[in-house]
C-alpha cells in the first residue's frame, strides 16, 4: 500500500488538478518570474502567469496520453510476443521485424514522423510511439512465453485442436501476469519521456492549455530568478513516471527493474 499511495495521490492530482487550481491557467500574478508570494505559491513564469496554476493544469493530458501508449504497446507486445513462441515459424518472422525496427531510435522516428505529417497530432504521436515502442517489449515477451508456450498444458490444449486466441489469452498470458505487468510500468515510463520529448520540442500533439514539458522549455531562462517555474514541473515528470512505475511493479509482485 506505501507503494502504490504516491502513484494514486500524484495521478488524483494531475487528473483533478484543473478543478484544484486557485486561478485560471493564463492568470496573471506580476512581472516575469514574480517570486513566490502568498497569493502565488510558486511565482510567476516568463510571461507573470501563476505557476500554481499551470502546474495543476498541466498534468492530466501528459498523464492520459502516456498511459494509453504504455496500454497500446504492452498489449500489442503481448500478442505479438505470444505468437512469435506459440508458432516458430511465424516467430521467426516477428523477431526478424522487431529487431529491423529497433534499429531506428524512437525520438528520430517519431520527429521524422510529425515534422512530415504535422497534422497528425496526437493520433499520429500515439500511432509512431506505439510502432516504434512495440517491438522491444515483444522480444521480451517472447522471451518470457518461450517456455509456458512448452509447457504440458499448453501441449494438451493444442492437441485438442483449441484457436490461437484460445492459446493466447487462456493458456499464455494469464501465466505472463509479472511480465505483463512490469512491462507496463517500463513502457509508461518510456511514454512519459516521449510524450515529454514532444511538448519540449513543440511537435503537433494537444496536451491541454498548459503542460509541465512545455512548462520546463519556456521558463527555462529565469531559473536563476524563479527556480520553481523550471524545478516544479521537472519534478512533477519524474515523480510521476517513477511513482506510477513503482506501482504497478508492486502489483507484479517484483522489485523495480
Amino acid at each position: 500500500m506505501a507503494t502504490v499511495s504516491p502513484a494514486v495521490l500524484i495521478a488524483a492530482v494531475a487528473v483533478a488538478g484543473p478543478f484544484l487550481a486557485p486561478h485560471p491557467v493564463d492568470y496573471p500574478v506580476g512581472i516575469a518570474f514574480e517570486k513566490p508570494s502568498g497569493s502565488a505559491w510558486l511565482g510567476g513564469d516568463r510571461i507573470g502567469q501563476d505557476v500554481t496554476s499551470q502546474l495543476l493544469h498541466g498534468g492530466w493530458g501528459l498523464l492520459v496520453l502516456a498511459a494509453v501508449i504504455a496500454g497500446l504497446v504492452t498489449t500489442c507486445a503481448a500478442l505479438l510476443g505470444s505468437t512469435a513462441a506459440l508458432y516458430t515459424r511465424a516467430g521467426a518472422w516477428i523477431e526478424r521485424a522487431a529487431d529491423l525496427c529497433m534499429l531506428l531510435p524512437p525520438v528520430l522516428a517519431i520527429l521524422l514522423f510529425m515534422l512530415s505529417w504535422p497534422e497528425s497530432g496526437t493520433a499520429g504521436l500515439i500511432t509512431v510511439a506505439v510502432v516504434v515502442g512495440t517491438p522491444y517489449s515483444a522480444r521480451v515477451f517472447a522471451a518470457a512465453a518461450s517456455g509456458v508456450a512448452r509447457a504440458g498444458f499448453v501441449e494438451a490444449a493444442r492437441a485438442r485442436g483449441e484457436r490461437p486466441g484460445y492459446l493466447v489469452f487462456r493458456e499464455l498470458l494469464p501465466n505472463l501476469r509479472h511480465t505483463l505487468l512490469t512491462q507496463l510500468g517500463l513502457r509508461f515510463v518510456e511514454a512519459i519521456y516521449i510524450v515529454s520529448t514532444v511538448s519540449f520540442l513543440q511537435l503537433p500533439a494537444s496536451l491541454g492549455a498548459a503542460n509541465w514539458a512545455v512548462m520546463v522549455r519556456e521558463n527555462a531562462s529565469g531559473i536563476l530568478l524563479n527556480p520553481a517555474a523550471v524545478l516544479a514541473p521537472s519534478l512533477a515528470i519524474g515523480l510521476l513516471a517513477v511513482s506510477v512505475n513503482s506501482a504497478v511493479t508492486a502489483f507484479a509482485g517484483e522489485r523495480p527493474i
